[in-house]
């Protein structure tokens, strides 16, 4: 029986970009060519597999010129015109294939077999030809090839004299006698030869040679109206030659070429650089596309960053109307992820003069110091409101200072200042409303418009800590409150209302009371839109969250509303009000999480959806939920390293960046949304705070800066104004020195800082290792696969495929590990039934409990729970951190641990194995890089893991473990269960371990622990990377203890042990083994076997970095092959399969390395069944000889 496979979905490198006027986006990504549309709401219109297995590494339309204008095949902008059908040349590798691309049916259709040639082809160039589709293909080997693409044939071949390697080739003119190639060598040197200066014997001389680079080139690109050529090297530099004009008369350019200019600003190796008559564009391994400016010191201009670790390895630039919206360039990452930004037309030396500064001083003129800073107004209207050292309260409007209040002697040398907006009753006007805190426990509350109309509200006789505004229910209507922390913990409370006449309303609430400790002020509180009203969510300056329920009042609370409104009675020579006294009675927390962010405060709290975001000067963002009116932590996110102040998150949407408001009709909106779908999907938000004296905005998601402005550092007050457009950053306006400085946006209408994502990318540094949680599926036919991949770069991703479709969603990125993520682990639960489908929803629901482990000897515990929103029509997540657990860490909290040898904190585990799924806890085994064979266990209900025992029987690196559950039948009709362990080590060795006790010992403490296992044979020359284990059953075999064992190793070898296991019924027990039959093939894959996992009991898929993907057939003959299938997945390194389900069907396998690559295996009726790409009429071997003479 074959095994027909198909490639369902592929994310993998990005290596080659080309614009299509700016309509139109062509991407190459493995061997698939896809189209993208530009218009409106950017698109995939079309995706075709175009050169079967080769990677494309170029894409040429055939440009029709204009005006008499010769175009070149590198540089995009030279004007030209594409007819609605596109002639398209794909080339990568050694294949070459003719596209046709019609824009209005919006297909890719092919022409003509995929042309195969002899030597990997570096660049093509359309040439002029009326009957004939003629090619210039430039070879690796600095040769030149002259093809007829119609009929496949070779017309002419030239060499170079010096037939070194090429890593890149660029071919410059119109028809082949006039032809010019530039050629970058493995010699880090240019070289120019055309094949006019052909010798008889078929060689052409060297004519110009450009030396300077000290790194290979990997890119070049060719301006003929400027006469300029750009190279692009793995010195990190870009490099602008003046060669002049190159092909037909002119030759190989100027007799002496000299280097412009030596553009240095990349961290790592220089991929793609690309030209305009305004601009230069470079992109490399830092993941970053740098804009240089053409004119000056070659300076860089713009950053446009946003792919992952891996680089950018695709760049194309389309300068489009500049009179209009301006040019586009497009970005295609390791990563797998395509992003397009917009660049504006450059500018006139005037505004470039006007923009170069980045901080503008407002010019803040006043008595005293400004000490805190607000935001008046909303979008561009935004006034800037500053409070000085005098007591003066200063507005700034059409750039002028004006003081709107000035308070007396008590608010000198020390304020504390918050504005909010309200709207004023019986009116549909806002107003904004200017808080004032002193030392003396008072509090100045006016409006900004009319600062006479203010009150004077007590709290107190001590220092006012903080003041704050909070939205709050107050009898079944939403109002605005006053929380001022003042002297002994107490949090005063007022209810703010604006009457007619911009007149201030206060009425008194109970006080909230602190917990005891050294910093006892709240910095953050709000009001949750929970079912059950009257809950405040707080955050002090020790770090603690506090939870206050308003609503449980005892019935006293009328008797003390009343004392406290007689303690209150106006003063009539100040007009002030009179505070509390100490024994009115006050609200203490119902809820505490102590010192949860740290000793450094919270700094803010926010709800959104239904969900809790908290940060605090620790460096996280913790995600967390009420439930049953307890404060519970869902998950903690961390930032970057090095930004430990956080000051709050900023939520994104379609339209970017969206902060929290005080509107009153989006807090219903949010009731409303909660009571109808609790949602379990945290929000995708951005960061805000300082890395060192950076204020920066972090994307946890993307692992990406969004932007970044030097002011000094977080100890100043300070206020973010959000963008009023999707193309800008944003303004951050701050106090430093004395002075009132803005950042001014970088998108003052001039670029794109974000960019707009087509396609969203995984792992930048490569896919370690990949764990398939389920499927779920909805009420109409789509199902989503579920998965979770860990990779180089030290994250974990939940992701959902959509086989049918090829859509690829990344549901959530945790990023809790410091080093790489190199094996995973699951175990389901029960919030679904057994066919998937929530009953509650109607939709379908997965919940797992996902175990990380890799560098640095970490193990981290997760919850998630994956819904399909019927809404969106996609899954979404919702992540639970269970537990995390580091060696070294525990070793720190030992007894006398100068007494033992400290662990190595370079240890890593290498590989994982659930050993037990029990209701009370999980058992997990992993091999580890220090010889140590461990078993952990995780309690999800204390959310505790702990390490039960640790065996370096080894003494080498344990590269793979396995578990098995043996159940056979006893006498007596009893069951007896054995519980092995398998572990495969770098000598090569496969070892058998008895775990059976562990599960019989009701305690931990009293468990026997192997010091040894019982069974051990070498099979591989080298390492053990990977271990199937299966039961086996054959119809000649009525025992149930036989045992299918198979193995893969670096040596590249398959082995197959069938094994009876016995436990020995003496009085202490133990277990026995025999080998029954062995099989091995010892080349199975011509690379180290990485990747090997059980399709059915009888069916097994093996992967390896020499990018095959092999079925084998298991049976009492021993290891057939079935089926061997090209993978695009470079450095494979693991592999998951399963049995499908549904109406999909069929058998999937995923592989993962520098990308992820799903199949589809389906079982054919006959052996000679082959996928439709490896059909012979489809290719065409392309012989020349070196022996051609010039056309």
């Amino acid at each position: 029986m074959a095994f027909p496979v198909e490639s369902a979905v592929l994310v993998a490198p990005v290596t080659a970009l080309e614009f299509l006027g700016d309509e139109f986006l062509l991407t190459g990504e493995g061997p698939i060519l896809s189209v993208y549309s530009l218009q409106g709401s950017p698109t995939k219109c079309a995706s075709l597999n175009v050169l079967h297995n080769f990677r494309i590494h170029g894409i040429r339309p055939r440009k029709k010129q204009q005006s008499g204008e010769q175009t070149n095949n590198v540089i995009s902008s030279e004007h030209y015109a594409w007819d609605k059908k596109e002639e398209l040349i794909v080339f990568g590798g050694k294949g070459v294939r003719l596209i046709n691309f019609s824009s209005s049916a919006q297909c890719l259709k092919p022409i003509g077999p995929l042309l195969e040639l002899q030597d990997w082809v570096l660049d093509i160039h359309w040439l002029e030809a009326e009957a004939q589709t003629l090619l210039a293909i430039s070879l690796a080997h600095n040769a030149l090839v002259l093809l007829d693409a119609d009929s496949g044939n070779i017309l002419a071949f030239y060499s170079c004299v010096e037939t070194c390697l090429l890593y890149s080739a660029l071919i410059i003119g119109s028809s082949w006698d006039s032809l010019v190639l530039v050629g970058g060598t493995v010699f880090n040197q240019l070289v120019l030869w055309r094949p006019r200066g052909t010798k008889p014997d078929g060689q052409s001389q060297v004519e110009r040679r450009l030396l300077g680079h000290s790194g290979v080139i990997f890119s070049l690109c060719y301006l003929q109206k400027s006469g300029c050529l750009a190279s692009a090297s793995d010195d990190r530099s870009v490099r602008l030659w003046k060669v002049g004009r190159l092909g037909g008369d002119a030759g190989c350019g100027e007799e002496s070429p000299e280097c412009l200019r030596v553009l240095y600003g990349h961290q790592a190796r220089v991929f793609c650089v690309r030209l305009t008559p305004s601009r230069i564009f470079s992109a490399g391994e830092d993941g970053a596309c740098l804009l240089w400016e053409w004119e000056g010191e070659g300076k860089v201009g713009r950053t446009f960053r946003g792919h992952r670790s891996g680089g950018v390895r695709a760049l194309a630039v389309s300068e489009g109307n500049m009179n209009c919206r301006g040019g586009l360039v497009a970005t295609g990452g390791a990563d797998g992820e395509i992003r397009v930004w917009r660049v504006a037309e450059e500018k006139n030396k005037e505004s470039e003069e006007a923009q170069t500064e980045s901080q503008v001083d407002l010019g803040f003129k006043a008595q005293g110091c400004p000490k805190a800073i607000r935001l008046v107004g909303e979008d561009a209207s935004n006034a800037i409101l500053v409070c000085t050292d005098q007591g003066e309260v200063c507005l700034n409007q059409s750039q002028t200072w004006d003081v709107i209040w000035q308070g007396g002697a008590e608010f000198q040398s020390y304020c504390v200042m918050e504005v909010t907006s309200i709207q004023v009753q019986k009116s549909s006007s806002v107003v904004w409303v200017c808080a004032v805190g002193n030392l003396n426990g008072g509090v100045q509350v006016f409006p900004v418009g009319q600062p006479d109309a203010g009150v004077l509200l007590k709290a107190g006789q001590g220092k006012i800590h903080s003041v704050l505004w909070v939205k709050g229910l107050f009898d079944g209507c939403w109002g605005l409150c006053l929380l001022v922390s003042g002297s002994e913990g107490l949090v005063y409370r007022w209810k703010i209302d604006v009457i007619e006449g911009l007149r201030i309303e206060e009425k008194m609430l109970l006080p909230f009371l602190l917990p005891p400790c050294a910093k006892r002020w709240l910095t953050a509180a709000i009001t949750l839109s929970h079912p059950r009203q009257g809950l405040y969510l707080c955050g002090d300056r020790r770090g603690s969250l506090l939870l206050y329920n308003e609503m449980e009042r005892n019935d006293n609370e009328t008797e003390n509303r009343q004392m406290g409104a007689e303690q209150e009675k106006p003063d009539e020579n100040t007009g002030s009000k009179s505070g509390v006294t100490e024994n009115i009675d006050s609200l203490s927390p119902i809820s505490t999480l102590f010192g949860v962010h740290g000793k450094q405060g919270v700094t803010s709290v926010c709800e959104h959806q239904g969900v809790c975001y908290t940060t605090g000067r620790d460096g996280c963002v913790r995600i967390l939920t009420v439930e049953e009116n307890v404060l519970t932590v869902r998950r903690v996110q961390r930032a970057c390293k090095g930004m430990e102040w956080l000051e709050k998150v900023l939520f994104l949407d379609s339209e970017g960046l969206q902060g929290e408001g005080l509107n009153e009709r989006n807090i219903e909106k949010e009731i409303a949304e909660v009571r109808k779908n609790e949602s379990i999907a945290e929000a995708r938000f951005v960061m805000v705070g300082f890395h060192s004296v950076q204020f920066v905005i972090w994307d946890p998601h993307r692992q990406e800066k969004l932007l970044s402005v030097a002011c000094g550092g977080g100890h100043r007050s300070w206020v973010y104004s959000l963008p009023t457009h999707k193309l800008m950053q944003g303004t951050l306006v701050f106090i430093k020195q004395g002075a009132v400085i803005a950042s001014r946006s970088l998108a003052s209408a001039e670029t794109d800082v974000n960019g707009h994502t087509l396609k969203e990318g995984l792992h930048g540094r490569g896919i370690s290792c990949v764990c398939r949680l389920g499927c779920i599926a909805g009420s109409s036919s789509e199902l989503w696969e579920v998965f979770v991949s860990g990779g180089e770069d030290t994250s974990v991703s939940v992701l959902a495929i959509e086989p049918q479709g090829g859509a690829v969603k990344v549901l959530a990125v945790l990023t809790d590990h410091i080093s790489n993520v190199r094996t995973l682990a699951a175990v389901n639960r029960g919030e679904a039934n057994e066919s998937g489908i929530d009953n509650s929803t109607g939709t379908s629901a997965l919940s797992s409990l996902v175990f990380s482990a890799g560098g640095r000897a970490q193990l981290q515990c997760y919850r998630l729970l994956i819904r399909l929103d019927e809404q969106l029509h996609q899954p979404v997540c919702q992540v639970t951190q269970i537990a995390g657990h580091r060696l070294d860490e525990q070793w720190e909290r030992k007894r006398n641990r100068h007494k033992t040898v400290k662990m190595d904190p370079e240890t890593r585990y290498m590989s994982m194995a659930v050993v037990h799924d029990g209701i009370e806890r999980v058992l997990l085994a992993l091999g580890c890089s220090d010889g140590a064979v461990r078993l952990f266990s995780v309690i999800e209900s204390s959310r505790r893991i702990e390490m039960l025992w640790e065996c370096f029987y080894h003494q080498r690196c344990v590269l793979s473990v396995a578990t098995y559950m043996l159940e056979y039948m006893l006498e007596m009709s009893k069951c007896r269960g054995l519980l092995l362990l398998f572990s495969g080590t770098t000598d090569g060795c496969i070892s058998v371990w008895d775990l059976t006790a562990v599960l019989d010992s009701k305690a931990t403490v009293s468990w026997q622990c192997p010091s040894a296992p019982f069974f051990s044979i070498p099979v591989h020359q080298s390492g053990v990377n990977s271990l199937a284990v299966s039961q086996l059953k054959m119809p000649e075999q009525m025992e149930d203890n036989l045992i299918s064992l198979a193995s893969g190793g670096d040596d590249g070898q398959l082995s197959l042990h069938y094994i009876r296991v016995e436990h020995k019924q003496q009085e202490n027990g133990g277990m026995s083994v025999q080998l029954l039959s062995h099989w091995s093939v010892p080349l199975a894959h011509s690379g180290p076997l990485t990747g090997l996992c059980l399709v059915s009991p009888t069916l097994l898929a093996s992967t390896s970095p020499d990018q095959r993907m092999c079925l084998w057939r298991t049976g009492s003959d021993g290891l057939r092959p079935q089926k061997v299938s090209f993978s695009h997945i470079a450095d494979a390194a693991g592999l998951w399969a399963w049995l499908g389900a549904g109406p999909v069907g069929g058998a999937w396998v995923v592989v993962c390395g520098q990308g992820l690559q799903l199949f589809k295996l389906s079982q054919g009726e006959t052996g000679e069944t082959v996928d439709l790409m490896d059909k012979d009429d489809e290719r065409r071997k392309v012989i020349f000889s070196h022996h051609f003479s010039r056309t």
